[in-house]
Order: C-alpha cells, then structure tokens, then sequence
C-alpha cells in the first residue's frame, strides 16, 4: 500500500463512576460474580500454544483466602528455553511487518479493553489484586487503553523524527530498529496495566517478548493474553510463562540473544538483576537495555499556609487507595506544628472511618494487602511501633488474616525523622508523620531530600508562591514526579509521563516516547544518488 497513514490522536479514557444501582456496575457486579464462582486453569503461552503442567498453583482472592479461583500452571527451565525461542523464531517476520500493522493491532486492543474486555479485566483485577471497582477502573481498564493509544501515537511521531537537512545529491534516513535478539518483561501484582505496557512497549517497536508475571498477577495476566490474541497479535510476539524468579533469570541472563528488560518491582531485585547483567557483559551479542521502575518512600510535605481539609483528603487518599500498595502512595507526611493539632483529629477520623472489606461490596473503601508474605512484614512493622518509644499508632493499627489479609490504615506519628517507617518502603496502608516546627521549613525540606534513597513521587502543599518555589528548587531530584497542592499518585498516560530516579529506577518514564526510544536502535541510511568517480578534490588542481 502507497500512503502516509495518519493515526487517530490519543485521547485518555474516560473513568466509568460504578455509582449505586448504575448499569455499568450491575453489568461489573455480574461479571465479578461469575468470574468468581468459575474455576479456571490458567496455562502458559509459548509460541502462540497453551501450556499445561503437571504442577497446578492454587489461586486465592487476598480479601477471601478460602476461596478458589482456580490454577495456574507453574513452569520450569525448559519452558524459558522455549519461551526465548519462540521469541526469536517470531522476530524477523514481526520486525518487518509494517508498522502501521504494529499500531493497528494495539489500537484494536485498546478498543476491545474500552468495550468486551472492560468488565472481564476489572473483574479479574479485583478478584486476585483485591482491588474496589474504582481502582480497578482507573489502573486495568482506563491507564491500559491509555498506554495502547498513546504509544501508538509516540511510535509514529518517533518513526517521523528524520534529519531535517540533506546536501545536494544525498538523501539522508534514520531507521528505528527493534533490537538484536528478545526482551525480558518482569512485572509487579500492583497494577494490571504496568503489567501490559512492559511486554507491549517493546513489542510495538518490533520486538518480541518473553514476559513473567508476578504469581499473584497471573489470573488478570491471562485475560491481557486473550484480549492480545482477538487483537490478532502474532504467536510468539509475546510469550507467558510463570516460572520461579532464579531458574528464569539464570537462563535468560547468560543467553547471548538477552537484548534488554523491562522491570517494575523493587529496588533490591533490580539490583540484582542490573549485577547480573553487567557480569554477564562480555556473554552478549549487544549491550542490553536495563529499564526499571522500582520502590519508593514517596513524602507529602506540608507547609503552614496549606489548606487544612486539602491536606486531609491528600493523605488518605494519597496513603490508602489500593491498600497503599502504589509505588507512588504517600507513606511518609511532614505537617507543621501550627497545623497539627487541627489536622491531627480530622486525619484519626477520617482514617477510622474508612470501611473496609471485600471487593464485591462496593461500598468497601479499604480492601486486603496482597499476600500472606506482605501482611506478615506490614504487621510486624505495626508490632515494633507499639514497643517504641519515639512513635505511637494514632489511628488503625489492627489486622486480622483469619479471612483475608487485612490490615486498618494505620497512621504513626514519631518525634524522630529517622524511624524505620520514615525511612523504609512498607508498600500497604501506613502513614508515617513527623511534626516540624514552622520556622524551619527549609530545613525540613532538605530533610526530606536525604531521608530516603528513593526519588520516586513527592508533594507539596502550600498557598505561597515562594513557598512552593523553594520546594520546587530543594527538592529537585527527590522525586521523578512532583505535585502541587495535589497527593503523589494518579499519574495519567499522557499528561504526567512516570518513572523517578536515584534508588527508584532509571526514569524512562512509562506513558512518554522517551521509554520507547529505549526499545530501538537507530540505524543512519546516507544514499547518495551520483557517486564521486575520482579521487582528486578541487584543491588538488
């Protein structure tokens, strides 16, 4: 076909409501429950072919741990093996196809998510992630569509970035290639659509994937594979397997065709994972691409001219949302003395009021913490702060796992900046205050830049220009997302691109061009149209 294609602009996703008695929460309710009481054996994908084991893994919502949801079918090394394969197998024919093909596979998959899929992958997310209908809308439905679509449109703007001079007689190109060899996609449980765009980013720009997911993400991780597959990707674009964490990196880190991974999850792991590779260098046919998002200990810094109630809403939302289990939420708060004792007593009640329970009682604010593992490091935290003498819980601090895994928003307020939940990343629903004294704003500033070796989201509240301004400049390089009279989660695909530095990742930032540039390499084309037939130049004469 001979023609430039134009693609349809991006626009984000508008967010459904799931108000009481609305048709598209009694349309999700049905869904829930159906997917609930409908036992499923979740294979593996390879080369486009289901894979079933021998050894089934039991799938448990975390708010209903006696229920079963069905299994899922663990892998071993030979299942990576072929899984790389697969990959390569399908990398020339999906490299060369056009890209305008590429695009239109992702855009279909945008469009099924925004219609047929909608209610099955909210459904799906809140079964196994625990997540309320809004959360679920927000993450697995809107911020996917929005990945698909925005990514769509960054590709064909990066393919239109050419040199914008020629000499005469030459003609010059820049090709984006995919690159040499597979890509390894690692993902978290937290976010169903983080899941998605980290196989799909690099597998737009020509790519193929070999993508694990974390196990307590695997039942929505299916229902991404089906919605790719009626969106007509390719067998062995992406391939799926749920293999343990060693046997998959010990194979895929010494294969020479390991051309780059896509990471979210924590900082120790990619950390691990980047040592690895740099010993593995010499075993490589490229230098590979590392990109990662990893934790945070993510701040809200108050200054005493912020509007009291604004602040209130902020950490509640900003700390408890999802259980607190965002790599943005706000675990650590720094409130000037001159607010604290009007703060303090909206904050205890409004956290004490939050309801919690399951995700089929829509009602449900508060929801369970992931796994067993995650509640049992959140409530020993909890335990160390009843036994210390420079903190106190002032609000929640209970947590029963006799059904789900819950755990009361908390809230601690500690005399010392440095206490262990100042400092380390809980990921679940705790809140950490320190109290300054007004007069030493800046100096609070400065510490909240070097308490945590995270630089991930961070806020400020204030009315004052210079106020917000000093912030702007002290905190420079605290967080790779930074909000204004706003809480630090709820980045949007297209408005605020997200990724943070320092101990936080490499800021490649999801939802921006800049992230798939980091999938291509460039090759430069000169054609020079008459060539030169003698050696000699002018000044030889």
């Amino acid at each position: 076909m001979n023609q430039i294609v134009k693609i349809p602009r991006a626009k984000n996703e508008p967010v459904k409501s799931y108000a009481p008695g609305d048709t598209n929460t009694l349309k999700l309710k049905s869904k829930l429950q159906y997917m609930k009481n409908t036992l499923v054996d979740i294979p593996m994908y390879i080369g486009g072919k289901e894979i079933f084991t021998d050894e089934k893994i039991t799938i448990h919502p975390p708010h209903e741990i006696n229920h079963t949801l069905g299994t899922f079918n663990k892998g071993n090394a030979s299942h990576v093996e072929a899984a790389i394969s697969a990959a390569l197998e399908a990398k020339d024919s999906w490299a060369n196809m056009p890209w305008e093909s590429r695009a239109a596979i992702f855009l279909k998959a945008a469009d099924l998510l925004a219609g047929p899929y909608r209610d099955k992958m909210n459904a799906a997310t809140m079964l196994a992630q625990s997540k309320n209908a809004m959360q679920a809308e927000i993450d697995a439905a809107c911020e996917m569509i929005d990945f698909f679509k925005f990514n769509v449109q960054y590709m064909s703007e990066i393919y239109a970035q050419q040199p914008p001079e020629n000499s005469p007689g030459v003609w010059n190109q820049l090709e984006y290639r995919p690159l040499e060899g597979f890509i390894f996609a690692l993902s978290p449980f937290n976010f169903t659509s983080i899941a998605a765009n980290l196989c799909s980013a690099p597998a737009m720009m020509g790519n193929t994937i070999v993508w694990k997911p974390a196990e307590t993400q695997i039942y929505s991780a299916q229902v991404i594979m089906e919605l790719y597959k009626e969106a007509g990707l390719p067998d062995g674009v992406i391939n799926l397997v749920y293999v343990d964490g060693p046997t998959t990196g010990d194979i895929i880190f010494n294969h020479k065709d390991f051309a780059g991974i896509h990471f979210t999850g924590s900082t120790g792991v990619f950390r691990q994972i980047w040592k690895t590779i740099g010993n593995n260098i010499d075993k490589y046919r490229s230098y590979p691409r590392i990109v990662g998002e990893t934790g945070g200990k993510d701040f809200v810094m108050v200054h005493a001219s912020a509007d009291i109630h604004q602040v209130n809403t902020a950490l509640v939302r900003g700390s408890f949302e999802f259980q607190g289990q965002k790599c943005s939420a706000a675990s650590r708060a720094y409130i000037p003395k001159s607010m604290w004792n009007e703060l303090k007593p909206l904050l205890v009640e409004t956290t004490n009021s939050l309801k919690m329970g399951t995700t089929e009682d829509f009602s449900n604010f508060i929801n369970a913490v992931i796994d067993e593992k995650s509640f049992n490091k959140i409530s020993g935290y909890i335990d160390r702060v009843k036994e210390s003498s420079d903190a106190e819980i002032i609000a929640g601090g209970s947590y029963d796992n006799s059904e789900g895994y819950f755990i009361r928003p908390t809230i601690i307020e500690t005399t010392n900046p440095a206490y262990a939940t100042m400092c380390d990343e809980l990921f679940g629903p705790v809140l950490s205050i320190y109290v300054y004294p007004d007069e030493e704003y800046e100096k609070t500033l400065h510490l909240v830049d070097n308490t945590s070796e995270y630089a991930l989201t961070g806020a400020i509240y204030a009315k004052g220009r210079e106020h917000i301004n000093t912030a702007l400049h002290i905190l420079r390089n605290s967080a790779g997302n930074f909000y204004i009279n706003d809480k630090p989660t709820g980045a949007v695909v297209g408005q605020q691109p997200f990724g943070g530095a320092r101990g936080s990742g490499t800021n490649d930032k999801a939802g921006a061009p800049a992230n798939l540039m980091r999938w291509t390499s460039m090759r430069t084309i000169k054609e020079t149209f008459v060539s030169p037939s003698s050696f000699e130049y002018p000044f030889h004469s």
